[in-house]
């Protein structure tokens, strides 16, 4: 069978597909009944716990702190009971570590008792876990021959049931840790991060007189952006099945050039697909809200409502997971990498992040009375201060070899850190800098906790989508994270910086007002000294205008922000003095586990980089250099048949000419590129990351662009990769 026979049949396939029936008719269903109905939520945990034991569970919940073991085998019990009467015959704990993706070890609850068996389930089983770490990245963390590591419950993370087609498992979230204490996942730091937020906002909310508030919580909102690709055809691309992306390909006569498919109308086939991918996620408690076309033909976009952050992020972490399952149910390869197609719009995961305490709601609404206002104005300083002192930090989070890609196109933010917060609200922040009236004659002078700021809309500026973090109403939004990273980094980060910024507030104020606990006359005059410094400082960060132009590109320069476009000069910044200062500070990061996450990012990004040579090298010797080779064949033939019946041209000698040429120089950068892959790498983890990206990579594009030349003067027939036009548009 040649290989455009089996391009047309897949073709032929697709054609006879028909949307799948779902696993679910929302016409005999209320989605009311389902919602949550796989989760061990607060509602099942009342039903079936002891009232003290629930007491105690849901203050260990609620307040963070350490879980009193002694409830522990109480809570097993129950939710045993629970998951086995859901189906359940095995349970799993369900960690990150830091491979980017989810891993879980199944132990079955039978357990041998004389001539039966019976379901076991103990305290100790829900709350530690002890799978082997050594075949974890970890950086140094761990010695190969030091295998032992341990997951340990987050009961903040409700466990939940998830269904597969031969049986439930009961899913119990944890972290991840090395037998010395060493965070080995990505949920610790997190945790760790929220500890800081909190301690830190709450020492500011005190200040402004809120003694009633004993919680402050960070929150997360994922939009996940992915492309749906036929498997038909995915199955015949080794660079989709090895790396998630397309190493050659041409891009096809129409793309997104029209503006026609973002929000447009949803195909059938692909509507079935997402209706059980809600079904799926709701099931276990993902509160799902969005769905709708990307810009991209065959891009798609899906996002929850706000969670607290560590439910939001493993939330998204399994998002993943059942959006791979049921798209391959549905006869499609689900793809989340940043950039799987060239020339084509891009997939990201637009990070939603916002702090709420318990008493007093969303700290970043601007308030409806100048006292609000004012610690409204005092917590968006202290974010805009945080990002301006990290920007490497920020930048680090969204650092990756398939995100490097996507950076600085139309559908990102460039690498270039940046505040958006609109007119409105910069011209708030040069009132209160100058401290004199407002160039929009909005305001009087301002004197924070006596005047009124202006009545801010919900959203006081318009969106700026060139912005990599940009202020939307209530909330900032990190548009620089990739489609297939796991949010919590960039969550981690953006907690501890505040923290540390709202810390360096509160020790500023408290320092001009002379006294730990300040009248509000007082606060308001030390807010009146302290903030236009503030401002002041922070000023370089704040851009509302288009981040995509050289003209930015060169006045960021000016202004001393840093330009990191690729992940190792990001990662260069991971353990600078000031940056393991801070992490220490809070408790978040230990020198060593920041050195070893620097470690494991570039071993990975060389890694990437290899695995995506190597299938360039095999696709262009194997595959695309023949295809070539014999339309090279048929195009001579052809020459030579015109040429000997008396037809010669000197077009035709070109095009044969032009043919070769190309060809010639395909086959020298396949050699070019089969040396570099060749050459012995330098040893150093960065040395062997900027190698593989200036000397590999940079083969890799130049094999990529003649490969891809061939493909649109080749004969179709010939030619044996699914294409773009295929791959995009038919479904």
């Amino acid at each position: 069978m040649s290989k455009h026979t089996v391009r047309k049949s897949a073709i032929d396939t697709i054609a006879k597909v028909k949307p799948a029936g779902g696993a679910v008719d929302y016409l005999e269903t209320d989605v009311r009944d389902v919602y949550s109905c796989n989760v061990f939520t607060d509602t099942i945990q009342r039903e079936r716990l002891p009232k003290d034991i629930y007491k105690k569970l849901q203050a260990t919940i609620n307040s963070g702190k350490g879980l009193d073991s002694a409830i522990a085998d109480s809570v097993a019990v129950a939710m045993r009971d629970w998951a086995i009467e859901g189906g359940a015959t095995h349970y799993c704990h369900w960690f990150q570590p830091m491979t980017g993706s989810t891993a879980e070890k199944h132990d079955s609850f039978i357990e041998p008792d004389g001539g039966g068996v019976v379901m076991k389930f103990s305290g100790k089983d829900l709350v530690r876990g002890e799978p082997d770490a050594s075949s974890f990245p970890s950086g140094g963390l761990r010695a190969t021959f030091e295998a032992r590591g341990y997951t340990a419950w987050d009961p903040s993370s409700s466990a939940f049931l998830l269904e597969g087609p031969n049986g439930v498992t009961l899913v119990i979230p944890t972290m991840f840790i090395s037998w010395t204490g060493e965070a080995l996942g990505a949920k610790t730091p997190l945790l760790r991060s929220d500890a800081a937020i909190s301690n830190a906002t709450l020492r500011l909310l005190k200040l402004f007189g809120n003694n009633e508030a004993t919680r402050i919580a960070s929150s997360l909102g994922a939009e996940q952006e992915y492309f749906l690709v036929d498997k038909h055809f995915a199955l015949h691309r080794p660079d989709l099945t090895n790396c998630g992306r397309t190493l050659f390909g041409a891009k096809p006569p129409k793309g997104q050039e029209l503006d026609d498919n973002y929000f447009g109308a949803i195909e059938e086939r692909v509507i079935a697909c997402m209706a059980e991918m809600e079904y799926e996620l709701i099931k276990i408690g993902v509160p799902i809200k969005t769905r709708h076309n990307e810009v991209a033909p065959g891009q798609f976009e899906l996002a929850p409502t706000f969670e607290a952050s560590n439910i939001a992020a493993d939330h998204q972490m399994i998002t993943m997971e059942i959006l791979r399952r049921v798209s391959d149910r549905h006869g499609f390869v689900c793809l989340f990498h940043e950039k799987p197609f060239a020339g084509v719009n891009g997939s990201g995961k637009h990070v939603n992040w916002s702090i709420g305490a318990d008493v007093g709601g969303n700290l970043l609404n601007p308030g409806d009375n100048p006292h609000d206002n004012a610690q409204f104005i005092a917590i968006l300083a202290a974010c805009c201060r945080a990002v301006h002192n990290y920007a490497p930090l920020l930048r680090i989070t969204a650092a990756s070899a398939g995100n490097d890609h996507r950076l600085g196109a139309n559908e990102a933010p460039p690498a270039i850190i940046s505040i958006y917060l609109g007119a409105q609200l910069t011209d708030v922040l040069d009132t209160i800098e100058s401290g004199k009236k407002s160039k929009a004659g909005k305001t009087k002078p301002l004197e924070l906790g006596v005047s009124m700021l202006p009545k801010l809309p919900r959203d006081a500026g318009d969106r700026n989508r060139t912005s990599p973090f940009a202020f939307t109403g209530n909330k900032f939004e990190f548009r620089a994270v990739g489609s297939n990273q796991n949010p919590s980094a960039a969550i981690t980060v953006i907690n501890t910086i505040v923290a540390e910024s709202i810390d360096y507030l509160c020790d500023e104020l408290v320092k001009a007002a002379k006294t730990k606990t300040p009248t509000e006359a007082q606060l308001n005059k030390a807010l009146q000294k302290v903030l236009p410094k503030i401002v002041k400082d922070f000023r370089p960060v704040i851009f509302n205008g288009d981040g995509y132009t050289q003209e930015w590109k060169d006045e960021a320069a000016k202004r001393g922000l840093p330009n990191l476009p690729t992940t190792p000069e990001a990662l260069d910044y991971i353990n600078k003095k000031d940056i393991v200062a801070l992490f220490k500070k809070y408790g978040v990061f230990s020198k060593k586990e920041l050195d070893s996450r620097k470690e494991i990012h570039l071993e990975n990004y060389a890694s990437i980089l290899k695995i995506e040579a190597d299938t360039t090298l095999v696709m262009a010797r194997t595959m695309l250099l023949p295809a070539a080779l014999k339309y090279q064949t048929q195009v001579a033939e052809a020459y030579i048949s015109l040429k000997a019946a008396g037809i010669d041209s000197e077009t035709q000698a070109n095009i044969l000419g032009d043919l070769a040429g190309t060809i010639d120089a395909f086959s020298a950068s396949i050699d070019t590129l089969a040396a570099a892959i060749a050459h012995d790498a330098p040893a150093a983890a960065m040395k062997h990351a900027c190698y593989m990206r200036d000397t590999v990579l940079a083969a890799m594009n130049e094999c990529r662009e003649l490969g891809d030349a061939l493909e649109t003067v080749c004969n179709d027939e010939l030619w044996p990769i699914p294409s773009y036009n295929e791959m995009l548009f038919i479904r």
